[in-house]
C-alpha cells in the first residue's frame, strides 16, 4: 500500500526532496533570493507545522494498520483475601460436636495469583480495514496539502523580497524628487531675493518640496515594512539584499498558449489535488460507516493459571483455549444508518469543494496569464513614459528660463517625471511576482523557478537604512532611467 501511495504522489516527491535537500548544499554568499529562500525552508513555522502534521497523519495510518496484525496482552493479578465473617450450614448426618468445633469453616486469611496470556489474530474485519484504507488517503491528501503549503511559502519570500527592492526604487525615486525640487526651491528663493519672481511662485515650489518629503517619509516607512515582512517569514534579519538587474528579460510566458498553463493547473495545482483526493477520502468514509454492518471474525489463543494457599484449595489450576469468534451487528438504533447518510453528504461536499477549487484556480491562472501579458506591455510603455516625461521636464525648465512657463509648470513636470520613474519600478516588480503567482497557480513553482529568477539579481545590494538626507547619487540614478544610450558606450 505504500508503494502504491508512493507512486500516487509521485509528481510531488521531487519537490519535496528538492526543496529539503536544497537548504543544505547552497554556498554561503550574500542574502539573495535563493538564500532567503532556504531560510525560509528552513525556519518558517507554518511549513514546520505543515511538516508535522504530515507526520502525524503518516503515524496515523501506521496506528491503524496495527489493528490487523496479531495483538497479544498479558493480564494477572496477586490477591490477599481476608474474610471477617464466617458463616457455616448443617446438613443432614452432621452431629452436632462437629458443628461446634467449628468443622467446615474455610481459612479466614489467604493469597490467591492469577495469571492470563490472550492472543488474536484479525480474520475478517471490514471496519478497520477501511480505517486503513482511509488513513492512505489522508496522507495523500496530506502530501498535495504540504506541497501547497511549500508553493505559497516560495511565492510570500518572493513576494517580499520583490516588496522590498519595490519600496526601495521608490524611494530612490522620492528622494531624487525632493532634491530636485529642493534645488528647484533654492532657486526660487534666490530669484525672489533679487526681484526676479513673486513670493509666490516661491510658496508653490515650498508646497511642492514638502509634498515632495512627504512621499519621501512614506516611501522610507514602505522599505521597513517590506523588511519586516520577509523577517517574519525567514527568522532572520538581513542587513542588505540583492537588487534586480536591469537586464532582466521581459518576456511573455512559456509557453504563449493560456491554455496550456489552464491545463497545468488542473493537473498539477496541488490545492486542486488536495481536493481530488478529499472526494476519494469522503468515498471511502462511505465505505467505512456500511462496513459497521459486516460481520467481525477473529481467531484467538489464551491459556490462564491461577493459585490458591487457601486451607481448603491446594495446587494450581491452568486452562487453555484456542477458537474462532465472530460478531455479527444485527440493530444498532440507526446509528450504522445515520452514518452511511451522514458520509453520503459529505462526499457530496467534497464533490463542491473539489468543482470549487478547480473553478477558481483556472480563473486566476487565466488572470494572471492576462496579466503578465500586459504587464510586458506596460513595462515598455512605463520606460517610455519616463523618457516623454524627462524631455517635457526640459522642454518645460526652458520656457520657464525664457518666461514662457511659470514655475509651478516646472515643478509638475518634476513631479510627473519622478511618478513615471516610481511607476516604471511598480510594472518590473509586478511582471517578477505575476509571473512567479502564474507557476503557483500551474504548480509549477519550485526551487528551480527561484533560482531561474535569482539569476536576474546583480551584486549590487539594497540596504536596510539609507544616509540621513537622502542618497545623494538617487537623483542621478533616476535620471539614467530609460535614458538613451551614450555614444560609443
Amino acid at each position: 500500500m505504500r508503494l502504491a501511495h508512493w507512486a500516487v504522489n509521485a509528481p510531488f516527491r521531487p519537490l519535496l526532496l528538492a526543496v529539503l535537500t536544497s537548504s543544505f548544499i547552497l554556498p554561503a554568499q550574500a542574502a539573495d533570493l535563493v538564500n532567503i529562500t532556504r531560510d525560509a525552508l528552513n525556519n518558517n513555522a507554518a511549513l514546520a507545522s505543515a511538516r508535522a502534521e504530515f507526520s502525524s497523519v503518516e503515524a496515523a495510518s501506521d496506528a491503524a494498520s496495527g489493528a490487523l496484525l496479531p495483538q497479544v496482552n498479558a493480564s494477572g493479578n496477586v490477591v490477599h483475601n481476608q474474610q471477617y465473617e464466617s458463616q457455616s450450614s448443617s446438613r443432614a448426618g452432621q452431629s452436632a460436636g462437629s458443628n461446634a468445633a467449628g468443622g467446615g469453616v474455610s481459612d479466614d486469611r489467604y493469597n490467591t495469583a492469577s495469571l492470563t496470556l490472550e492472543a488474536t489474530q484479525a480474520l475478517f474485519n471490514a471496519v478497520t480495514r477501511q480505517e486503513v484504507n482511509q488513513a492512505e488517503r489522508q496522507i495523500d491528501q496530506q502530501v498535495y496539502l504540504l506541497a501547497a503549503t511549500e508553493q505559497q511559502l516560495l511565492i510570500d519570500v518572493a513576494s517580499a523580497y520583490f516588496d522590498i527592492l519595490r519600496a526601495h526604487e521608490v524611494l530612490e525615486a522620492r528622494l531624487a524628487q525632493e532634491r530636485a525640487i529642493g534645488r528647484q526651491l533654492e532657486q526660487a528663493r534666490e530669484q525672489f531675493e533679487v526681484g526676479l519672481i513673486a513670493i509666490t511662485e516661491v510658496e508653490e515650489a515650498r508646497a511642492s518640496f514638502d509634498q515632495s518629503r512627504a512621499d519621501r517619509i512614506a516611501a522610507e516607512s514602505n522599505l521597513q515594512v517590506a523588511f519586516e515582512v520577509l523577517e517574519q517569514l525567514t527568522g532572520q534579519r538581513y542587513a542588505s539584499i540583492d537588487a534586480l538587474g536591469d537586464s532582466m528579460p521581459i518576456a511573455l510566458p512559456a509557453p504563449t498558449d493560456r491554455n496550456y498553463w489552464v491545463e497545468q493547473a488542473i493537473e498539477r495545482n496541488p490545492q486542486v489535488l488536495a481536493q481530488q483526493a478529499g472526494i476519494e477520502l469522503s468515498r471511502v468514509g462511505v465505505e467505512l460507516a456500511r462496513a459497521g454492518r459486516m460481520p467481525t471474525v477473529q481467531a484467538f489463543a489464551n491459556y490462564q493459571y491461577s493459585d490458591s494457599d487457601s486451607d481448603l484449595v491446594s495446587g494450581y489450576n491452568t486452562s487453555s483455549q484456542v477458537g474462532v469468534s465472530a460478531n455479527l451487528p444485527i440493530y444498532t438504533g440507526g446509528s450504522t444508518s445515520a452514518r452511511i447518510r451522514q458520509g453520503t453528504f459529505q462526499l457530496e461536499s467534497s464533490q463542491y469543494d473539489f468543482e470549487s477549487q478547480r473553478r477558481t484556480t483556472i480563473q486566476q491562472v487565466r488572470s494572471l496569464y492576462t496579466q503578465v501579458s500586459n504587464n510586458v506591455d506596460t513595462v515598455e510603455a512605463r520606460q517610455q513614459a519616463i523618457v516623454s516625461n524627462r524631455s517635457a521636464l526640459e522642454a518645460t525648465r526652458a520656457g520657464y528660463e525664457v518666461g514662457t512657463r511659470n514655475i509651478v509648470d516646472v515643478l509638475n513636470a518634476e513631479q510627473n517625471l519622478y511618478n513615471a520613474i516610481a511607476n516604471y519600478a511598480e510594472a518590473r516588480y509586478d511582471y517578477v511576482v505575476n509571473l512567479l503567482s502564474l507557476r503557483q497557480q500551474a504548480g509549477l513553482l519550485d526551487v528551480e523557478a527561484i533560482e531561474d529568477v535569482n539569476a536576474w539579481l546583480t551584486g549590487d545590494e539594497v540596504n536596510f537604512t539609507l544616509p540621513e538626507g537622502g542618497d545623494p547619487d538617487a537623483y542621478q540614478r533616476a535620471m539614467d532611467i530609460g535614458a538613451p544610450p551614450t555614444p560609443g558606450a
